[in-house]
């Protein structure tokens, strides 16, 4: 199992109160693959450097997790498959 950080960007066409269920489908699907989420955090709705499918805005989500390496693609894909996610960032944490 390695450490992980994923930021998510969530559509603004999602509520504000609707992004922790957003968040809770993605928990579940990494503890579905075997992984652990160890804290999330929300940074609220923030205005976008550049538009995203014609999108300004859009509320960020951190989130600190262990996946097992061969994991990891599935989870990409999920999210790249997810049409309130709008953009997101999987980094590998130093040990």
């Amino acid at each position: 199992m390695r450490d992980y950080e994923l930021v998510m960007i969530v559509s603004p066409e999602v509520e504000d109160d609707a992004v922790s269920s957003t968040v809770e489908r993605v928990q579940q699907f990494i503890a579905e693959q075997g992984g652990q989420v160890k804290e999330v955090t929300p940074w609220g709705r923030r205005r976008l450097a550049y538009a995203i499918d014609r999108h300004r805005e859009g509320s960020y989500v951190v989130a600190q997790l262990s996946l097992d390496p061969q994991r990891l693609q599935a989870l990409e894909e999920n999210l790249k498959l997810a049409d309130d996610v709008i953009r997101h960032l999987v980094v590998k944490l130093e040990e």
